[in-house]
C-alpha cells in the first residue's frame, strides 16, 4: 500500500506543480497587460498624466503580479484661456484611450475631457465674437474721429461756404412753390 500512496502523492505533487505553473503564468500576462495598459496612458498623457499604481497579487512562487492598475489624467479645464483647455483636452482624451483596449473608465474620461473641450470652444467662440465687435467699435471710433478731425481742419472759407450751400438747399429757403399745371 505504501507504494500506492506514494505513487498518488507525487501525482499530487505533480498536479499541484502544473497548477502552480498554469497560476505564475496567467499572473505573469496579466502583469504584462496591466503595465503596458498604464504605461500607455502615462507616456501620451505626459504632464496631465501622473505615474502608474498598481494593484498586485503574490504568486505561488512568492513573486508580486500586478493585477490592477490606474494613472491619474487631469480632465480639469485651464482657467481662463480657452484655447490651452481645448489643447489640454485633446492631449487627455488621447492619454484616456492610448491602451490598445481601453477600459470602460478609460471611456468615461475621454467622454469627460470632450465634454470639456466642447466647452471651451463655445467659451473660444465667444471670446473671438466679442473681440471682433470690440474691433469694430474701434475702428468706428477711429473713423468718427477722423471724420470730426478732418471736418474741423477745413479752412473758414470752405466752411462759410457750406453754411451757404445748407442755407440754399434747405427746403425753406425756396419760398412758395408755384403750380405750373394749368
Amino acid at each position: 500500500m505504501r507504494d500506492g500512496e506514494g505513487a498518488a502523492s507525487a501525482r499530487a505533487t505533480r498536479q499541484q506543480e502544473q497548477q502552480d505553473l498554469q497560476e505564475i503564468a496567467e499572473l505573469a500576462a496579466r502583469d504584462r497587460e496591466v503595465r503596458a495598459h498604464e504605461q500607455a496612458h502615462a507616456a501620451v498623457g505626459a504632464a496631465y498624466a501622473g505615474s502608474p499604481s498598481y494593484s498586485f497579487k503574490r504568486g505561488p512562487d512568492g513573486q508580486s503580479y500586478a493585477t490592477g492598475g490606474e494613472v491619474g489624467i487631469d480632465v480639469s479645464a485651464v482657467a481662463g484661456d480657452p484655447a490651452a483647455t481645448l489643447r489640454k483636452m485633446a492631449v487627455v482624451q488621447r492619454a484616456a484611450l492610448a491602451p490598445a483596449d481601453p477600459s470602460a473608465q478609460d471611456r468615461r474620461v475621454a467622454a469627460e475631457a470632450a465634454a470639456q473641450a466642447g466647452q471651451a470652444l463655445v467659451e473660444l467662440a465667444q471670446l473671438r465674437r466679442e473681440e471682433a465687435s470690440e474691433e469694430a467699435a474701434s475702428k468706428a471710433a477711429a473713423r468718427a474721429k477722423s471724420e470730426d478731425e478732418s471736418s474741423s481742419s477745413a479752412s473758414p472759407a470752405a466752411n462759410q461756404d457750406l453754411g451757404i450751400y445748407l442755407q440754399v438747399a434747405s427746403p425753406s429757403a425756396l419760398g412758395p412753390l408755384l403750380d405750373t399745371r394749368a
